[in-house]
């Protein structure tokens, strides 16, 4: 690590996530001083639709980062660059200026799923795919669109076939993460990461990533509508004059290029090292980490992608929605109507104390957590979640802790697969985000995964960690050999050997229940 004192060590840490803005002021060691946070509203729309304001992301990153800075913590002569992770998988049009011409259409949005299934079709099919089509992709970017449409390249082809005056008049698609930084600094670019998901890109040489033309034309998107890629660890530029002002910072702050949420988040977690697993639970959940290989499997879409660490991959496996589950029931059964509007920033202790009260396996009682469709291990817009095994018996109670249980059960179903992907066992496993400040439920997933579980300190900022060390990369403050030294955890949750057969049972069920209701969903919700 560089002990230079004479290098600014503070970093400005933007964690955009699909609920909210945090931004946090970190050392170079990714210790978080403080933070900051604004919420930005989600719009769901017939039809698979999910967008957000682009302008409201960066109404939200002002108001956080002038709360935060008004505080004084640090001079910002020291603050030496701002680095942004953000939602992944999602898609802003832009004109030449830089202005958004539409709202962002994001990761859960699946309205571009039948253009893309007219792109992944051939004349002999496997699940969807033609043949041919499976061997060009598979050869260069390890992987295949998503057939739910839920990936940037549908969403373009969304834009392209069903608002055209957009498209002839974008010009460049950006990620999330690099429309932030977009308007922080005035330059359009994507990092290598940001982009796999639009699949057009050659990763088989992970140290020379690059766009195939060929993909490029088969996908019928205007190459000169997509950005220029850069690394993660990169100077992007500077902050504009105007955005200085903006955000109180000085005109000569850096910006580095940054990474999606994921891959921030693996930084975060301190799990670094190959087959080093990690789990997040936020509005979604993931189970992933790093691997020497490029892979793919095909039938848990799963796949070796481009690491926020330069020349790395990862392996990621990811479900839709986890905490988005407690806030469903939250907002729509027990605070409903115009008592919805009613300030509790306690319920989810409250959560904890109930699922303590309830036995595990919630006195037989199984949730499925696909509220939004699902993308992995299943990819499946059109499935759903429900309650099962529910009689005059189930209590309030029950029905919670069967929430916290069945989001686990889900991770598990993930993680095997992971696990079964990199043919290792993973244990001890690091635990990140919202859902990773609960105690009871750090405890199940130990019970239900049969792992020790290590809550990293301060689990919900681990993307502005990651965010944080990848800007201290890439100013020379520290490197990536460093970072196991550097992440701390406040609290170790060993697996209780009392409730393994129980959980292996209810898992087993829980399996079950996709497999069995499957084509039900289908027939309801296409």
């Amino acid at each position: 690590m560089n002990d230079n004192t004479n290098e600014k060590k503070f970093i400005l840490a933007i964690d955009h996530g699909t609920s909210a803005m945090k931004v946090a002021i970190a050392d170079h060691c990714g210790d978080i001083l403080a933070f900051e946070y604004e919420d930005t509203p989600l719009y769901l729309l017939p039809n698979g639709g999910a967008e957000q304001d682009p302008d409201e992301w960066w109404s939200a990153l002002i108001k956080a980062t002038n709360r935060l800075l008004s505080k004084g913590l640090v001079s910002i002569d020291d603050i030496a660059a701002i680095c942004v992770s953000s939602q992944w998988s999602g898609t802003v049009a832009v004109d030449s200026n830089g202005n958004h011409l539409m709202n962002a259409v994001i990761w859960m949005d699946s309205r571009g799923e039948p253009y893309i299934k007219k792109i992944n079709e051939g004349i002999i099919n496997i699940e969807g795919y033609g043949i041919l089509n499976i061997i060009r992709w598979l050869r260069s970017t390890g992987g295949l669109p998503v057939k739910s449409g839920k990936d940037p390249i549908a969403h373009i082809l969304f834009i392209k076939n069903e608002r055209p005056d957009v498209y002839e008049k974008t010009f460049k698609f950006l990620e999330p993460k690099d429309y932030l930084n977009l308007r922080l600094t005035g330059e359009f670019a994507a990092s290598f990461d940001s982009i796999m998901l639009h699949w057009v890109t050659d990763i088989r040489d992970i140290n020379n990533i690059h766009y195939n033309n060929g993909l490029i034309k088969k996908m019928g998107v205007d190459r000169d509508k997509l950005p220029v890629l850069k690394k993660s660890i990169d100077v992007l530029g500077v902050v504009t004059k105007e955005v200085a002002q903006s955000l109180g910072v000085r005109e000569d702050t850096k910006v580095i290029v940054g990474s999606p949420d994921l891959h921030s988040a693996i930084i975060g977690s301190g799990a670094v090292r190959d087959f080093e697993g990690h789990i997040y639970i936020g509005t979604s959940s993931w189970a992933m980490c790093h691997v020497p290989f490029k892979k793919t499997s095909i039938s848990t879409n799963m796949a070796s992608l481009p690491s926020a660490i330069p020349g790395r991959y990862f392996v990621a496996n990811e479900q839709e929605t986890a905490g988005a589950c407690l806030k469903f029931i939250r907002d729509n059964v027990l605070f409903v109507d115009d008592e919805s509007k009613i300030e509790n920033p306690d319920v989810y202790q409250e959560f904890d104390k109930i699922v303590e009260t309830v036995p595990p396996g919630s006195n037989g009682l199984i949730f499925t957590p696909w509220l939004y469709g699902e993308r992995t291990p299943v990819e499946d817009h059109t499935v759903r979640g429900g309650l099962h095994n529910i009689s005059l018996l189930v209590k309030r109670d029950d029905i919670i802790r069967a929430i916290f249980e069945g989001v686990a059960f889900n991770s598990r179903w993930l993680f095997e697969l992971v696990e079964k992907f990199i043919k290792r066992k993973m244990d001890p496993v690091n635990i990140i985000g919202g859902g990773a400040q609960s105690d009871v439920w750090c405890q199940i997933y130990a019970d239900v995964l049969n792992r020790t579980i290590r809550r990293v300190k301060d689990p919900i900022m681990a993307n502005a960690r990651g965010a944080a060390l990848i800007a201290a990369v890439g100013l020379g403050l520290c490197s990536f050999d460093d970072i196991p030294n550097l992440v701390k955890y406040s609290k170790i949750f060993e697996p209780n050997p009392g409730n393994r057969d129980l959980y292996d049972k209810l898992f087993t069920e829980f399996l079950g229940l996709y497999k069995n209701n499957k084509a039900m969903h289908k027939r309801l919700n296409e």
